[in-house]
């Protein structure tokens, strides 16, 4: 019996139990609908307006602005060879560099003073023998009278031979002054291929020299980059309307800064990359404790034109590029697009249809679409648009801008 029983009563509990635990179970209160989602908030900064001079960050290398190859125009032995002539030495205008051996050149500078001093008394005795011949006609009472009777072939020679000395001692004059190597600038000697002894022919190469006075730096520029400054296109900018431009470099371990001035640019616009080469001179590179030296690397900053209505405004408010989300006067979301004139790690200057006091969006657009209404929270941090841009560029460290640039 126990089999039997034991088993009916367990289920029996368990069917009493499952009873209680339906009837008893608690039933779920009505609450009251929930009210309106609170708006996202968003920090946002006002637009202002003003005019702005944005420089122009770019790179390009140190050049002279005049080298020549010295080339001899007379053939002998370099018989002197003077201690500037050296690699990387200094000359100053008209000083001598090479004495070319000037014996020969001496004496056929005699040569052609003697053959002068000939060819002057050959004439004058023409002139005296044709004034002679013209009295002893007019004796005879004839008015005619035959040209080489009077000596007028003989007189044409004679000056033709004074001509042709004088022009063969102006030649003897020069080849020996051809023989005294200088340059008609002050410079600096970049290469030397002839030295001391050597025998030198016409259109030997003796050293490659550049105008120290003045070095150039062209540097390329983008369309964006050319719009901000007063690019000289055309013609040549007068001296007081050039652009300044601040060069930076680095030798010898020491930062250092020249200044120039932006000239010209090249003739084409550059069939490869569609940019502009400006030409910035730096006079006197030379004078400074640091010299800027060609061939060195540098960073150029030319500052840019005024430009009117020109908005400053932290990087993080530009959207896609060239958006910007602003808020009407019932805080809802609109977009605006803007030209982005410049822009840096921490800061973008957009021109577009912005009017004073707008504001901006920071943070969350991807959040905001347009049309949503937003809880705006005024960012009253300064961003310094007050102050020339270039000051702020001037402060970067060098590399800093371009690696902003984008």
């Amino acid at each position: 019996m126990k089999k039997f029983v034991l088993p009916i009563v367990i289920a029996v509990v368990g069917v009493v139990t499952i009873s209680m635990l339906v009837v008893a179970k608690p039933k779920p209160t009505p609450r009251p609908a929930p009210g309106e989602p609170a708006n996202v908030q968003v920090d946002v900064t006002p637009a202002t307006p003003n005019t702005e001079n944005l420089a122009v960050t770019a790179q390009g290398t140190v050049t002279p602005k005049r080298e020549i190859n010295l080339v001899a125009q007379v053939s002998g032995q370099v018989v002197k060879v003077e201690n500037s002539f050296t690699d990387g030495g200094f000359f100053d205008t008209q000083e001598l560099l090479i004495q070319i051996d000037d014996r020969d050149y001496r004496a056929a500078l005699l040569s052609a003073q003697s053959r002068l001093a000939e060819a002057e008394q050959r004439l004058a005795q023409e002139e005296g023998v044709s004034r002679q011949a013209k009295r002893e006609w007019r004796d005879l009472g004839d008015e005619s009278a035959n040209d080489l009777f009077m000596r007028k072939p003989q007189l044409a020679a004679a000056s033709a031979a004074l001509a042709a000395a004088k022009a063969d001692l102006e030649v003897a004059s020069l080849n020996l002054e051809r023989t005294r190597i200088t340059v008609p600038f002050a410079g600096r000697v970049k290469e030397t291929m002839v030295d001391l002894g050597q025998y030198v022919s016409v259109g030997t190469q003796l050293a490659t020299v550049y105008d120290s006075s003045v070095v150039e730096v062209r540097v390329p520029l983008t369309e964006q980059q050319a719009a901000l400054i007063d690019l000289p296109l055309i013609q040549s900018i007068s001296v007081d309307q050039r652009p300044e431009v601040i060069v930076r470099g680095v030798v010898a371990g020491h930062e250092t800064q020249w200044l120039g001035h932006l000239v010209r640019t090249d003739a084409f616009v550059d069939t490869q990359s569609r940019m502009y080469n400006a030409v910035v001179e730096v006079v006197d590179p030379f004078a400074a404790e640091t010299p800027l030296l060609p061939g060195l690397f540098v960073e150029v900053l030319i500052n840019g034109k005024a430009i009117d209505n020109v908005v400053k405004l932290p990087r993080s408010a530009l959207f896609k590029r060239n958006q910007l989300l602003t808020l009407n006067g019932d805080n809802e979301i609109e977009q605006t697009q803007v030209r982005v004139l410049r822009k840096n790690a921490d800061y973008v200057w957009v021109k577009g249809d912005l009017a004073a006091d707008t504001l901006v969006s920071l943070e969350k657009q991807s959040l905001t679409p347009i049309g949503s209404v937003v809880d705006p929270l005024v960012d009253d941090k300064p961003t310094d648009s007050a102050a020339p841009a270039q000051v702020a560029v001037v402060s970067e460290q060098p590399g800093a801008a371009a690696k902003a640039e984008d």
